[in-house]
């Protein structure tokens, strides 16, 4: 294949996303801006990104050839999920193909057992963890001991592919760990084991880093799960000790640039119950917990994520408000009888502050099929602005207000 870069009728470069989902569609919101046409490998012309970028390649992240010809004249080829196997990223940079971030580091993102013992063989706070890889019996055995020396007080995870709450079990006690175990050991899932963490909240240090080297780090925030699946965030994460969140973004920052990431990156992180850090999950691509700097950071991590594969100089990543919420859209347990349309025609006229992001899937319950930010008044209290974002969403997903508002007998004044 050519290895030559390719630019448009305009001079601008092609970037090349390797995935069609939401989170490549809003990178194409911000290559737009920057007067550029993402290209995306989607799996099929339905996918959020393929909807609306004109530079769409039909094809799988398992085929070489579909890799290729996603990448032939592009400056540099990233993506908007983990899954492309290392040994075809592996033979795209034989090519010349810029692959951002490199194979080399994406490694870490994708086998968290790799990921648990490169961080410890750096020093960075982990949970104590076993690999339960080897031959079933061994590993069987060494879950036991596992789970007594942590009185049993241990998660199950599937080494790789899991997401979203998938692949992770919340084990209660020795015969439900062992159960899980005999059910999937020796199979296509390989797990491992870690001690649960006695923790106070989740969060997430968001950063970037360029191939100069350069790196940015957002305000740390707090994230929500519900049912193993971000829900809620809050930036920065309230009440977090200056010293703690500064912590977290060298953290994110060291491991960063040991590991060679380019783009953007998550270090999501429990803060235990004495106040301490730990490290949960890593992403080497835009994320969940990101959302809200479209509209609450001076730079978004879209737009970082493309400056930082471009090797542009990175943007401003302070908030623009004291308080930012985004709220995820999930799909309700019964699809509305209200169409998507009408629910946000309803949320504008009663919350004209909400910005609403859509990704253009169909709805199923619990899917992530849009997300709201509310950006805080000033000396508005962070849980005034997680009400209204939470509000939003819950409207959005279910057509229901929270709140009881009827807007045939409340008044058409009240826009709170």
């Amino acid at each position: 294949m050519s290895s030559q870069p390719r630019r448009a009728e305009s001079g601008m470069p092609t970037v090349t996303m390797i995935g069609g989902g939401q989170l490549a569609r809003m990178t194409h919101q911000s290559a737009i801006a920057l007067g550029q046409c993402l290209r995306v490998l989607a799996a099929g012309d339905a996918e959020p990104a393929a909807q609306v970028s004109g530079d769409v390649v039909l094809g799988s992240h398992e085929s070489l050839e579909d890799l290729r010809t996603a990448a032939e004249g592009a400056v540099a080829l990233t993506f908007d999920h983990e899954g492309v196997p290392l040994h075809l990223l592996e033979a795209l940079e034989a090519d010349g193909v810029a692959v951002r971030p490199p194979s080399a580091a994406l490694r870490f993102a994708q086998d968290k057992l790799d990921m648990r013992n490169r961080l410890s063989e750096l020093g960075l706070p982990v949970p104590d963890f076993a690999d339960l890889s080897g031959d079933v019996a061994a590993a069987r055995d060494e879950l036991i001991a596992f789970g007594e020396r942590n009185g049993w007080q241990i998660v199950l995870k599937a080494v790789r592919g899991g997401y979203d709450g998938r692949g992770v079990w919340l084990v209660d006690g020795r015969d439900e760990a062992l159960a899980v175990f005999d059910a999937h050991a020796g199979g296509d899932t390989v797990l491992m084991a870690e001690q649960k963490v006695s923790m106070r909240r989740e969060l997430s240090a968001m950063i970037a880093r360029s191939p100069y080297g350069q790196g940015a780090a957002w305000p740390v925030v707090e994230t929500v799960q519900r049912k193993g699946q971000c829900a809620v965030v809050l930036a920065p994460a309230p009440g977090l000790d200056e010293t703690v969140a500064e912590q977290a973004q060298r953290m994110a920052l060291r491991l960063a640039d040991e590991l060679g990431v380019v783009g953007a990156m998550a270090m999501e992180l429990f803060e235990t119950v004495d106040g301490e850090l730990v490290v949960n999950e890593l992403a080497m691509r835009p994320h969940n917990s990101g959302h809200w700097t479209m509209d609450g950071a001076v730079t978004s991590q879209f737009e970082q994520h493309l400056r930082a594969v471009l090797d542009y100089p990175l943007g401003d990543t302070s908030a623009r408000a004291e308080t930012v919420v985004m709220a995820n859209v999930l799909g309700a347990d019964e699809t509305p009888e209200m169409s998507v349309d009408e629910r946000m025609h309803h949320l504008f006229a009663r919350m004209p502050d909400a910005k609403i992001h859509m990704y253009g899937k169909s709805e199923r319950p619990d899917r992530k099929v849009g997300h709201v930010n509310i950006v805080g008044r000033p000396g508005e209290p962070v849980e005034a602005v997680r009400e209204r974002a939470e509000r939003a969403a819950t409207w959005m997903s279910t057509a229901v207000w929270t709140d009881g508002w009827n807007p045939h007998t409340d008044s058409i004044g009240d826009l709170t």
